[in-house]
Parts: C-alpha cells; structure tokens; sequence
C-alpha cells in the first residue's frame, strides 16, 4: 500500500474547463486573437501556461509572460471559480486520509490559486502538503513541483520512492513523476486521454473517480469486512463437493471397470491379468482414464461457484495491474518455471526422498505405465488445470481475502502439498503451489499459474520417460545451477514490482 499521494489539481480532483479556457479567451482577445470555440483551448489545462501560449499561438516569451497576466487579470476574481469538484473526490480524499495516509497537491498552477480553490471545495483540510508554481514564473515545471511537494512531505527524513503516488491526468504529470523516479497513475475522465497517458507511459491508468478510488485503497481492506461464516462457506462448499465427486467417481468407475474386467476376457490395454486369465489389476492407460473423467466430474460439479471466485479475484486484482505486463517478464516466468521444475526434482533425488516414500512409488508406476498421450493428457492436463481451480482459483482466492496474502499463499501451498498424500510429491507440490500463487498475485491472470502447473506437470511427466538422460544429470552441480538461475530469475521480477 503507498503510503504517500501527490495529486494533480486541474482534470485530476477538479474539473476547470469554463474558468481556465474563458480566461485564456480574454487573454487572446486582448492581442486582438479570437477564438470563439472554448473546446479548442482545452490543450491549455494542465502545462504551464507561458508554454502553451508560446506553443499554440506561437508568441515569444515576453509576449507569452504578456499573456499570462490578462490570464490572470480575470482569473484571480472570477475564472478561479468557473470550476466544479468531480463527483466522488471528497469521499475518495476522506477514506484515503481515514487509512492514514498522507495526502499533497502537486500543480502546475500557482500555489495561491491552488489554495484557494481547495478552500472553496472544502477539501484544503485533506492535504498536508500544497504545491504548485509561483507568481514570479519560477517552479512552473511538474517536475520542480514534485520535487518540492517531496521535499515537504519528507523535510529532511530520506524520500521513500517506493511508497508514493504522482496522480494525474496529463502527461506532464507522468514525465514529473518519472522525473523523481516515483509511480504514476494516470486519469482518463481529465483532459490528457488514454493515449496521451500511454505514450507517456503511466505506470497505471484509471477510468474514473470511482476506480481510483478502489485503486488507492485496493490493499486497505480489513478482513473483517464480511461475515466470516460465510466466506467460511463459501471456501468449504466447492472445496468438499469437488473432493467428494472425484472420489466417488474414481470409486464408480473403478468398481463398474472390475467388473467389466471380469466378464471380457483379454483387453490387455485396461487390465492386468494373472497366469489365469483372471483380473489382477488395471492398467496405466486405465488409471489415466480414470483419473481424467473424475478430475472432469469434479470441475464440472463444481464450476459456476469456481466462476464466481476467479471472477471475484479477476476484479480485485484488475486495479493493481492496469498497466500492461512487459512481454519480458512472461519469458523471465518460463525460464523460472522450467529451472526450478528441473532443479526441485533433482534436489529430491539427489537426497533420496523419491527411494523412501512407497505410496509415491505406486504413484509413480500407475502414472508411467500409462501410454505418453494418454498420460499427458491426464496428468499433463485436464488434472492440473483442475486442481488449479480448486487450490488457486478457490483455496487461495478466499484465503487471500481473509488474511495477509503472503499467509495465503503459505497455507494453500501447503493444503496442495497435503493432497499429494505422500512426502516427496507433497514436498515437490508445495513448493511450487508458493510459485503458482505469486505468479498468480504477480500477472494479475489465473493464466499464469495454470501454464506453470501444467508446464510442470509435463515436464515431470516427460522425465519419467528420460530416465537415462535424468539420470546422467543428477549431481548437486547440475541442481545448483537450475536453482540458482530460479531464484536469479525470481530476482528479476520480483526487483521489477512487489507482488505484495
């Protein structure tokens, strides 16, 4: 949560379209330009004015200083009040100062203009710090005021970049706060626009009132906010009937294939037979059947409740990641998924816990006598895109509205390693349920912990069937390597932007 806010005034937390375009008409009148059209002026709201006289109606800077004055000969009495407050931000700056955090205006207009204006809206008792730029044409540049405003705020106490805002709704504001290597987010109801916004290249981009509003206290709700019996329930109720389907199912079908087993002799692709001819057990093309329609059954119990949870944490998430994710940073999550995919399981071997487990051994026969195809299917496929919308999609998308978000990804780390039902996958799932969770949180799109499962699953299914090249590669050297460039690579992302 950033603790500090510096917002614009101008198109951010007023709208001064009438008075400031007015204003701008008498100051052209008086040099004998007219300019009936007021939307033609808009341009001028927000940069400095001398700037924008020079660059609109391509005056020198003394003319463009002349101009300036006839600006504010009707501003100071009359265009200052040609003005309106946007609907929702007395509301939005008393719950932001309710949760404690320090509040500052950051404008390109004169301070004294400025303090007036916040005085007639009644929200100048919101702000700690007040900004803009002087009489005098000295501080008329976003980047000198927010400098100032920071310097202010922070007296003589080091500035904490990483906890503060630059709002606005025009590039300058954008290229201000880049300037002191703050983050921005730009305004889209103001007058600079979504282009203009992105071009500048605003580190998020909000549409309204209200989702700033929601942006800016997106981390700030108490988790006692809603009936805890019913997020309970709502956690329990998808959870257990998925649970119980896929048992049930696999029990089903497992009793109705013994018997057919029993009645059509042969059929050595589903079953297991003794010197006898009599059914001793299926095969792992049958188990991969198996295992794939109860994982089926179960999603399909289960999904209008799995909807409503990934659409919930879709919205929640969607404020902190409006801006779009570099390209780059998938490929930083592939490299990292495949390296500690590979470095895990040979950690796991290099230590012997795959030797100790029984259980996980008649997993593993079950699973790697089935047919490649078959078996990536099932268990490259339609088992982890299940378990991903239980364990990511409901588990941790209720956790993390109910305690800290790093506590979440703990504990349905370790729910998804429990499900395994034996150490070396339960050690193996955990781990990686705490990366499926943070990619989750990361990207912002239940996509990114789906394409790590699956990819994991794949890849684990695809090196039971390299047991030489495995083999030749297990030595703690070769581990070492894979799990350092994981964590360099986890490095990366995480040095770009805190999940948390």
């Amino acid at each position: 949560m950033k603790r500090y806010l510096l917002f614009d005034l101008d198109g951010t937390l007023t709208d001064p379209k009438v008075g400031i375009t007015t204003c701008v008409q008498y100051a052209l009148a008086s040099f004998g330009i007219e300019e009936p059209d007021l939307d033609k002026l808009e341009p001028f709201i927000g940069p400095p004015l001398k700037d924008s006289f020079m660059q609109f109606y391509g005056m020198d800077g003394s003319k463009a200083e002349a101009a300036v004055e006839k600006y504010r000969e009707r501003f100071r009495d009359t265009g200052i009040f040609e003005n309106r407050i946007y609907r929702g931000v007395p509301k939005m700056l008393k719950d932001l100062s309710k949760k404690g955090m320090k509040l500052a205006v950051a404008s390109s207009k004169p301070t004294v203009f400025v303090e007036r204006i916040l005085k007639h809206f009644g929200i100048d008792r919101y702000f700690t710090v007040v900004v803009g730029s002087e009489l005098d044409g000295t501080r008329v540049e976003k980047a000198q005021v927010v400098e100032e405003a920071l310097r202010r705020l922070f007296g003589e106490k080091p500035v904490e970049k990483d906890q503060i805002y630059m709002i606005g709704d025009r590039r300058f504001d954008v290229e201000g706060a880049r300037a002191q290597g703050i983050e921005s987010v730009g305004v889209t109801y103001g007058y600079g626009g979504i282009e203009e916004l992105k071009e500048a290249k605003a580190d998020y981009i909000v549409r309204s009132v209200e989702e700033l509003h929601r942006f800016l206290l997106r981390e700030t709700k108490e988790p006692g906010e809603s009936a805890a019996s019913r997020r309970i329930w709502r956690l329990l109720c998808p959870v257990l009937l998925f649970f119980c389907v896929n048992g049930l199912v696999s029990c089903l079908l497992q009793v109705l294939l013994a018997k057919a087993g029993q009645r059509v002799p042969g059929a050595a692709f589903f079953f297991l037979r003794d010197e006898g001819g009599n059914l001793s057990g299926f095969t792992g093309n049958t188990w991969a059947m198996i295992s794939a329609v109860s994982y089926l059954a179960a999603t399909l119990s289960v999904r209008a409740a799995v909807r409503e949870h990934l659409l919930e944490t879709a919205e929640e998430m969607k404020l902190s990641h409006l801006k779009r994710e570099p390209k780059g940073n998938y490929v930083i999550l592939g490299i990292l998924t495949v390296c500690a995919v590979l470095g895990l399981n040979l950690l796991l071997e290099l230590f012997k816990v795959t030797q100790s487990s029984e259980s996980y051994r008649i997993v593993r026969e079950n699973q790697f006598s089935a047919g490649l195809f078959l078996g990536l299917v099932s268990y490259g496929l339609i088992s982890p895109t299940a378990e991903e919308l239980i364990f990511r999609g409901v588990i941790y998308g209720r956790f993390r509205q109910m305690m800290d978000r790093r506590i979440a990804v703990v504990f349905s780390a370790l729910l998804f390693g429990l499900y395994h039902g034996n150490m070396v996958q339960g050690i193996y799932a955990a781990l990686m349920g705490c990366l499926m969770a943070y990619a989750y949180e990361y990207f912002g799109s239940f996509r990114a912990p789906l394409a790590i499962h699956i990819a994991a699953n794949v890849m684990a299914y695809g090196m039971g069937f390299m047991g030489t090249v495995l083999d030749s590669m297990v030595s703690w050297p070769v581990c070492l390597a894979f799990l350092a460039v994981a964590a360099g690579e986890f490095w990366l992302l995480h040095r770009q932007r805190k999940a948390f």
